[in-house]
C-alpha cells in the first residue's frame, strides 16, 4: 500500500499516516492539492490530508477538492499538535520565523513576547520550513520534535502554542467506502440552489427526526455569488444504515445537489 501525505518528511500530515497504517510507503507532496492528484492519478492508493483544526477551523482547500473531485473520505486520524521553535543558531541569530500560516497564528503570543520584529514566512508545510532552517542559522521553524531530529536542528523552545488542547483531523481519501463497523460516520454536501424561509431548518428536521446525531454542520461559499453556499454536514452512521439510507433519500428530493463524500470509522 503507497499513502500519499505532505511533504517533505517530518511533517504532521506524515505523522497520521504513520498512525494510521504504519507500515505502508509514503510518497510525499509538496501541498495539499498536489497529494489529492496523486490520488486521482494513481500514483498512491490512499491520501491523507488535513481537513480541520481544534484552533483555526476547517482547511478551506480540502473542502473544496471534497467538493471537485470523485473521491471517497475512507477514514480519519486525529493527531495532537505541538509545536516547537527550531534552529540550527541561538535566538539571537534569527531573523526569520517560518511555517504554515495556521502555525504562525497558533503561536501568535509565543513570537510577540519573544520575537516581536522578527520577518514571519509561510511555508508549505511545517517540515519544508524545518528543512529550510537547516540551510541557514537566520531562519528559525515553527514544526514538530519529528522536523528536528529529521534535519538536525536545535528545540530552542517546546510547546510554542498558545493553546495546549491543539488538535488537527485528517483525513484519508481513496476511492471505495469501507464496511460498516458499527462506530462510523457519514459525510455529506447539500446544496439547497433555492434558497428560502426555513430551507435548511427543514432539511435538519428530517436528520432530527430520525434521530441521527450531526456532528458537524458548516457552509462553504459556492463561488458562483455572494451568499450562495453549499452545506458540509457529518453525521453519526454509514450511509448502508437503513435510518441514514432512508433520510439522505428524502432529502435529495429537497435540495438541488446531495453529494456523499464517503462513510468511514470514528477516529481511534
Amino acid at each position: 500500500m503507497i499513502i500519499g501525505t505532505l511533504g517533505p518528511e517530518g511533517s504532521f500530515s506524515e505523522k497520521a499516516a504513520r498512525e494510521w497504517n504504519e507500515k505502508a510507503e509514503l510518497r510525499y507532496y509538496v501541498d495539499i492539492a498536489e497529494t489529492v492528484e496523486g490520488l486521482m492519478c494513481g500514483e498512491v492508493d490512499y491520501s491523507i490530508v488535513p481537513i480541520e483544526n481544534s484552533i483555526e477551523g476547517s482547511i478551506a482547500l480540502t473542502l473544496d477538492l471534497l467538493m471537485e473531485c470523485q473521491l471517497k473520505i475512507t477514514g480519519e486520524i486525529i493527531v495532537q499538535i505541538n509545536h516547537h521553535l527550531l534552529s540550527k543558531g541561538n535566538p539571537e541569530d534569527i531573523k526569520i520565523i517560518m511555517s504554515i500560516p495556521q502555525a504562525l497564528s497558533q503561536c501568535r503570543k509565543f513570537i510577540k513576547k519573544n520575537f516581536r520584529n522578527i520577518e514571519l514566512r509561510s511555508a508549505l508545510s511545517t517540515s519544508q520550513a524545518a528543512k529550510l532552517a537547516s540551510e541557514s542559522k537566520e531562519i528559525a521553524a515553527i514544526a514538530s520534535r519529528e522536523s528536528a531530529q529529521r534535519y538536525g536542528l536545535q528545540i530552542l523552545a517546546e510547546n510554542i502554542q498558545d493553546v495546549n488542547e491543539n488538535y488537527t483531523r485528517f483525513i484519508v481519501i481513496g476511492k471505495n467506502t469501507p464496511p460498516a463497523t458499527g462506530k462510523d460516520k457519514t459525510s455529506i454536501i447539500i446544496y439547497l440552489e433555492k434558497n428560502r424561509p426555513g430551507a435548511l431548518f427543514e432539511i435538519l428536521g428530517y436528520f432530527a427526526n430520525n434521530g441521527i446525531d450531526l456532528t458537524k454542520i458548516e457552509s462553504r461559499p459556492t463561488k458562483k455569488s455572494l451568499g450562495d453556499y453549499l452545506f458540509y454536514i457529518d453525521m453519526g452512521g454509514h450511509m448502508e444504515d437503513r435510518v441514514i439510507k432512508d433520510t439522505l433519500d428524502k432529502v435529495q428530493g429537497k435540495v438541488g445537489m446531495l453529494k456523499i463524500l464517503g462513510s468511514y470509522p470514528y477516529a481511534r
